[in-house]
């Protein structure tokens, strides 16, 4: 007779994780998004902005904000069961772009977070992802206060490959991000597949 600890067991090692970055630009809500969805209580390596990173931080249109994530963040969330999300999110600012390439290893996909006010700052996460072939979504954090645009819009603005989706989003909702996280991995695994078919076939 199998124990109940061997079932156990047994679950744990078929369930799946997957590796999702969140990226965009300075102040774009990748912390609010990953702190919005994660099921335990997100790693977050935020500093207090100082006088000595004036010069290059761009705080244009972001001057409420006070902190900015100097590593990463770090959330985990269940989509159903045997599948989990492990979120990391990106710094923001071009002096800390080096982690980038340390985070994306492995990775299955990634969101970028678009401010349509400042919507030049997701371009860099863009061709990023773009010139390394890892699938993602653009997710517009829709801010009060903010033009509204569609999804076609901004598409067109960010010149995004056909089939990107763009997806409308509240950062600071878990039901929305959630819906995006969903939105990617299925974006991923078509696109993973159809990868996979292309070397074989």
């Amino acid at each position: 007779m199998v124990s109940e600890n061997s079932d156990a067991s047994a679950a744990e090692s078929s369930a799946l994780a997957l590796k999702i970055l969140v990226a965009g630009g300075f102040g774009v809500g990748k912390t609010t998004l990953v702190g919005a969805v994660s099921e335990i209580r997100p790693l977050r390596t935020e500093e207090l902005l100082s006088e000595a990173g004036q010069s290059v931080d761009d705080t244009e249109g972001v001057d409420r904000k006070a902190t900015t994530t100097v590593a990463m963040d770090f959330g985990r969330i269940t989509i159903r069961s045997g599948l989990s999300l492990y979120l990391f999110g990106t710094p923001g600012q071009d002096r800390f772009w080096f982690l980038w390439d340390e985070l994306s290893l492995g990775a299955l996909g990634a969101v970028v977070l678009a401010d349509t006010r400042r919507l030049e700052d997701c371009f860099p996460a863009v061709d990023y992802f773009e010139h390394r072939h890892i699938p993602f979504v653009v997710a517009v954090n829709c801010f009060a206060g903010a033009r509204a645009y569609g999804a076609q819009d901004v598409s067109r603005a960010l010149d995004l490959d056909r089939g990107t989706p763009v997806v409308l989003c509240d950062a600071r909702d878990r039901d929305s991000g959630k819906e995006v996280l969903i939105r990617l991995v299925e974006y991923a695994g078509r696109v993973h597949t159809a990868r996979l078919l292309d070397s074989v076939g």
